[in-house]
């Protein structure tokens, strides 16, 4: 058992004067002042037990998450701000630039919204097909959930419901897209892992076929160009650009409705994607639609 620093000092002053207290005792000659310092005594050996036991705690849970954690989030690099992701969701304009793009639409509708909140609290995003909005000519609701992830560092999750085959059954795909760990060196490994505790805990294998894996190479280094953006393959991306002009790094399994569920939620709790206290996201005071970009026209929303 190893007991942190800290700890080990508090635990020898509370021994070393529980040694001088003793000595006291023995010395003093009026029995009040033996039973009072006996009192403190024994309340000293109960802390230094409790100290013990909390270190303890501590030292395992540690253990435990050092052994278990099979990925990790760069951290010195460019995220957005949760607030900021919220804001542009609603088509205000978000206080650190980059967050949103005049190209790549954020703006969520009351269904998208609705979806969005039960997302962040389930850990896992449920989308009907590609979740695609014709008026947008794209995924909103895909955008924003990627985006809020980014910001906070946690791959995103994403089961889509798709149509019943011709037999009535229920094929939908699970997709986990690695790109907002923003460490593409290591999206292999995490894949494989994810692969194999996919396979042994719902006996499901992933999609993913040769093509596909041909793709993801080519992701590692793929900058999409947008809003004129000419920067080089070379240039480090998953350091300085923003989540919309990154590709996506997906491993996607074939999964029954059932399944699906099942499956994004032990995802979910694997990456800690679970927002407990995240509650019911509230329009803000003032916002109208309009075509100008403050105000959550096509540049925002």
């Amino acid at each position: 058992m190893r007991i942190s620093r800290n700890s080990l000092v508090v635990l020898l002053s509370m021994l070393q004067a529980r040694r001088y207290c003793s000595a006291f005792v023995a010395l003093s000659s009026n029995q009040n002042n033996k039973m009072n310092i006996q009192r403190v005594i024994t309340m000293s050996s109960k802390t230094a037990n409790i100290l013990l036991a909390a270190s303890a705690a501590t030292t395992q849970q540690q253990d435990n998450t050092t052994s278990s954690s099979f990925w990790n989030a760069r951290q010195d690099c460019w995220r957005p701000d949760v607030r900021d992701v919220e804001k542009i969701s609603f088509g205000m304009p978000a206080k650190k630039k980059r967050t949103g793009s005049r190209g790549i639409p954020h703006r969520l509708n009351e269904d998208e919204r609705r979806s969005f909140d039960q997302a962040r609290r389930k850990g896992f995003l449920e989308v009907a097909g590609s979740a695609w909005r014709k008026e947008r000519s794209d995924a909103p609701l895909l955008n924003t959930y990627r985006s809020l992830s980014d910001a906070r560092g946690k791959p995103m999750i994403v089961l889509h419901k798709l149509s019943p085959s011709s037999s009535g059954e229920h094929v939908d795909r699970l997709v986990v897209d690695l790109s907002p760990l923003r460490l593409p060196d290591e999206f292999e490994k995490v894949e494989m892992e994810l692969n194999e505790r996919i396979l042994s805990e719902f006996d499901v294998e992933s999609s993913t076929n040769t093509d596909d894996k041909e793709e993801k190479e080519d992701t590692k280094t793929t900058i999409l160009e947008i809003d004129g953006s000419d920067e080089s393959e070379e240039d480090d991306g998953y350091e300085n650009r923003p989540i919309y002009q990154l590709s996506a790094y997906e491993v996607s399994w074939e999964v029954s409705r059932s399944v699906g569920k099942a499956a994004g939620k032990y995802l979910g709790t694997l990456f800690e994607t679970v927002e407990e206290k995240a509650t019911k996201t509230k329009k803000p005071k003032g916002v109208k639609p309009g075509k100008s970009r403050r105000h959550g026209g096509f540049g925002i929303g």
